[in-house]
Formats: C-alpha cells, structure tokens, sequence
C-alpha cells in the first residue's frame, strides 16, 4: 500500500509523528545507537562462546598426542584441569550466553519498543530518515529517498 504524499519521500514508518518533538527524536536515534552497540556486543559474545568451545574441542587431540609422545601424566593434567572446564564458576559459555540474551539483551529490546511507542508512536529510525534526508541530492535517482519500485508505503 502506498500513500499519496511525495513520490520521493520516506516511508510512512520513518517519517516523524506531528507529536514527537526534535529532543524525542534525538533520544530515539541515540538509542537505536546504542541497541546497534549491544548488537554488536552480543555477536563478540557468540564469538568467544564459539571460539572457547573450539578450544575445548581441539584439547581433545593435544590429549591423545601427550599420549603418544608418552606423557600421560601431562595429558591426564590436561584431561582433569582443563577439559569440561567452567569457563566461570558453574557456567560453560553457553550458560553466559542464554543468561544475556534472556536478561540484559531482552530488556534492552523491550525499552527499546517501549520507547519507539512511546515517543514515535512505533515508528523507527526516525532520526536517521531525517539525516538521509537533509544528506541525499533530492531529485537524483542515485540518492532516492526509498526504492523507486516502493514509493513512500506507509
């Protein structure tokens, strides 16, 4: 569905509500900002929950080539100390993981939707539709405001 404002404008879920002063578009922007930050952070997170685990993994073989080279007292070691290990204590890194995603990672979606509600009336990145527009060359096809096959939907 397309309205019937501008051909070139952005979508209707970008543009700013009447209501929502230029202080309440700020404050959104710089929280989507920051859930850009935590995004990243969260994906760092997998990162060394998936790297620790490879390490684990890969001891495996350390293990059966002590062996080999006949240091079974080194690998029995390995085996004991560090195969299995807690990464913290009671957690392997798939525990720290689900404990982010389920606190901290969970609340900052929920404040965010909260707050795009409540100061966007749902709306999203209202503030960096406003910046494309003050930044784009109106009139260019190569700057458009949205794809030419969409027009401004709402």
């Amino acid at each position: 569905m397309t309205d019937t404002g501008a051909p070139d404008q952005p979508a209707r879920r970008h543009r700013r509500p009447d209501e929502a002063s230029d202080e309440a578009v700020a404050a959104a922007g710089k929280f989507s900002e920051a859930l850009e930050t935590i995004e990243r952070a969260r994906g760092h997170l997998y990162s060394f929950h998936q790297l620790t685990g490879h390490a684990d993994l890969a001891l495996d073989e350390v293990v059966v080539r002590l062996r080999e080279a006949g240091r079974e007292d080194l690998a029995q070691r390995l085996s004991r100390e560090l195969i299995g290990r807690n990464v913290l204590p009671g957690r392997w890194t798939f525990q720290i993981v689900e404990e982010y995603d389920e606190g901290y990672y969970a609340q900052f979606h929920r404040l965010n939707t909260l707050l795009h509600k409540e100061l966007l009336d749902g709306r999203t990145h209202v503030f960096e539709a406003e910046m494309k527009e003050r930044r784009r060359t109106h009139g260019d096809p190569a700057h458009r405001s949205v794809p030419e096959h969409e027009g401004p939907a709402s």
